[in-house]
């Protein structure tokens, strides 16, 4: 039974996602970059994703929260400083906050 439940979740978050993007790619060529409406997008976007990444921080699910909180907050001041200095690189950050969870967890 929860299987099913599992299953619509995912169909919902993915009709979500699919019809907010589909909205996006229609609208996009009528927004200017530099309109009030588009800012206001960004920061909502950002504040989610920023959401988001401190809730896996603070209250971790499955796996990651077998690691220790310390451990989380070093690999993401790690991948801010590598992000940053890698002129906003993302395959680097995630890449390295993996292995580094990994060796930090089995230490």
């Amino acid at each position: 039974m929860s299987s099913h439940f599992i299953i619509l979740a995912i169909i919902a978050t993915s009709l979500a996602t699919f019809i907010s993007r589909f909205m996006g790619a229609i609208t996009s060529e009528k927004v200017s970059v530099k309109s009030k409406i588009f800012k206001w997008f960004n920061c909502v976007a950002y504040s989610t994703l920023a959401a988001l990444l401190g809730r896996m921080i603070v209250f971790p699910a499955g796996v990651l929260a077998e690691s220790e909180i310390i451990t989380r907050v070093l690999i993401l001041v790690v991948c801010i400083f590598i992000f940053l200095s890698t002129k906003k690189n993302l395959v680097l950050p995630t890449i390295i906050s993996a292995i580094l969870l990994t060796v930090l967890n089995n230490i």
